[in-house]
């Protein structure tokens, strides 16, 4: 890696020296402090974890078996040299979040009180349109710990057995059994915490009556059965580890009327509005006392393709298959009226509703206090809106701020808004559960609740330093960025997260690098930090064309470790990268 050649107009080559990954000055100044003759010793390296990466139990054993993992670059034993303490700041032992800290939030309160990570047509390998149904994308959601699936019955072309599919689209079926038979397969690979399939259900009471034998009998005794009709509350996750759990609303006769046909097809020939770039667009913002998406549809005339399409209260439901409803755990579907009626608090009975993207918009505005009211018991599961065709995402904190449980997301999309959401889950050891922050389960003295809208002072102020990168060269080609010479790399950095917090900022561009060092400094005041994200991208400038993607990582920042760290950075799809890292600081003031 001394030197690297890149041919121009096939008539001359142009040569570009490769340099050596070389430890920037500020982490240089930190070895001098903390080594004695240009040695840091157990002793002093514990000084360093304690101090500057405030790991304040770190013991003087510990900083050994760190200089001893390092016994191949020098003499074992005695003490780190710079090579080897640049070694260890940029190691998988050093990463920005504590893979080794798992589960550690409260497991044992209702189902209610988190967060929890779910899907959307989980089925679809691609567009929400004309691609294929599978259970392939349910397995792959399963193994990154997702824990809500969604799957749609429609019965078969023989109206004898049920197919999942995206009713009244161009997407090929797939049969019930096998998805289910993956999901019991894969439910609990990546997280023992239990899998909700929520269920949009086009069934005969036959073919319900079906799907009742069919879940039945692939879970048997790991399917949750509530011991009555509806729950008062609902259980924990903790009591329903390596449990399914099945929700949709109490089962209706099959309808299939021309107006709910008609409306369908309208959405789904709206204009996309997806990515426009190869890493996603802009996170959208959202403004709690603007409406900037809002075209003028009433709440109630807008398009609402959902399983609660029909209220509770729709007379049809006297046709039932008694076996079926038997299996629903947690109960979903609307009263009869506007969002009034939707978010009245039943303290019998703790159900779920759904709000689109867009209903939940607009009830931010004139209904905030009291959605975070609703989901202090019940559960809110917010969806995408019909028109995003391409599976892409909207914001999930409007979502998040509000105490919603259920965000469901297109994971087989990928973008930005995609990111936040695995960035979100990566906290809590990535069981796909992350307990809501107090102030969204604390009803005040005069039953005030949190007001997402209120205007709130900075708690803490982030301070993040990006020093520098490597990995590219062995990741991707020598001509993937640059047909004629090495990279230009830049960092973005910001938090995503209330609307007073969110905000991104970048470093300037490294001209000719693949080992990019910025040695830049920035500071971001946080009002709400329990739920900040923060947002890391890289990408190589482009004078001509658009600018390519180079990586991208979102992080929680309440389990953010301080001190100097290696970051990880990861594809479009979310895939971690061999070997792409950033060596960055977070301080906390």
């Amino acid at each position: 890696m001394s030197k690297q050649t890149y041919s121009v107009c096939l008539c001359w080559r142009r040569r570009f020296k490769l340099a050596l990954s070389e430890a920037p000055q500020e982490i240089k100044t930190l070895f001098e402090q903390y080594s004695e003759n240009d040695l840091m010793t157990p002793s002093n390296l514990k000084r360093f974890l304690i101090e500057i990466q405030k790991q304040e139990q770190a013991t003087e054993e510990e900083a050994q078996a760190i200089i001893d993992s390092f016994k191949h670059f020098h003499r074992r034993g005695a003490g780190l040299n710079l090579e080897t303490f640049f070694k260890f700041l940029f190691s998988d032992s050093n990463l920005a979040l504590l893979p080794s800290i798992g589960v550690h939030h409260d497991m044992t309160l209702p189902l209610s009180h988190y967060f929890i990570y779910t899907g959307h047509n989980s089925y679809l390998t691609g567009n929400q349109l004309s691609s294929d149904c599978s259970d392939i994308p349910i397995v792959k959601a399963l193994q990154r710990g997702v824990r809500v699936i969604e799957l749609d019955l429609w019965p078969n072309a023989s109206k004898d057995n049920v197919d999942v599919l995206h009713g009244r689209t161009l997407t090929t079926p797939v049969e019930l059994i096998r998805c289910l038979r993956s999901i019991k397969e894969h439910a609990f690979v990546a997280s023992e915490f239990p899998v909700v399939i929520t269920l949009e259900d086009h069934l005969t009471p036959d073919l319900q009556a079906k799907v009742a034998e069919m879940v039945t009998s692939t879970f048997g005794d790991i399917l949750f059965v509530p011991g009555s009709e509806s729950l008062k509350e609902f259980p924990s996750p903790e009591s329903l580890k390596k449990r399914i759990i099945i929700s949709t609303k109490p089962p209706k006769e099959y309808l299939e009327t021309k107006e709910v046909k008609e409306k369908e097809d309208d959405s789904l020939h709206g204009k996309a509005s997806g990515d426009d770039e190869a890493w996603g667009t802009e996170i959208p913002s959202f403004k709690l006392g603007l409406l900037s998406d809002y075209k003028g549809n009433s709440l109630d005339k807008e398009y609402f393709h959902d399983e609660e399409e029909l209220s509770e209260s729709d007379k049809s439901h006297h046709n039932v298959a008694p076996e079926y409803k038997g299996l629903i755990a947690i109960h979903a579907g609307k009263s009869k009226g506007g969002i009034d009626a939707w978010l009245k608090i039943d303290p019998e009975k703790a159900r779920r509703i759904s709000l689109s993207e867009q209903q939940l918009e607009k009830a931010a505005i004139t209904h905030g206090k009291e959605v975070v009211r609703f989901t202090q018991k019940n559960i809110l599961r917010v969806f995408p809106k019909g028109t995003r065709i391409d599976s892409s995402n909207y914001n999930p904190l409007i979502g998040w701020i509000h105490g919603a449980q259920m965000v469901a997301f297109n994971m087989q999309g990928y973008g930005r808004s995609l990111w936040l959401m695995h960035g979100m889950f990566r906290a809590n050891g990535g069981c796909g559960y992350v307990k809501k922050p107090d102030f969204l389960l604390t009803t005040g003295p005069d039953n005030e609740v949190f007001d997402p809208k209120a205007k709130l002072p900075v708690k803490t102020t982030l301070k993040v330093t990006v020093y520098m990168g490597e990995g590219w060269y062995y990741d991707f080609k020598h001509t993937h960025f640059d047909q004629y010479s090495p990279p230009d790399f830049y960092a973005r950095v910001g938090i995503a997260g209330v609307p007073s917090d969110s905000i991104m900022k970048k470093t300037r561009a490294i001209e000719d690098n693949w080992l990019p060092t910025w040695n830049e400094v920035f500071e971001f005041p946080l009002t709400v930090p329990e739920l900040a994200l923060l947002r890391i991208e890289v990408h190589e400038y482009d004078m001509s064309e658009k600018d390519d993607f180079g990586g991208q990582t979102c992080l929680p920042v309440s389990e953010l470790r301080s001190g100097v760290r290696a970051v990880s950075l990861h594809s479009q799809k979310g895939d971690k990268y061999n070997s792409v890292k950033l060596l960055m600081r977070f301080e906390f003031h």
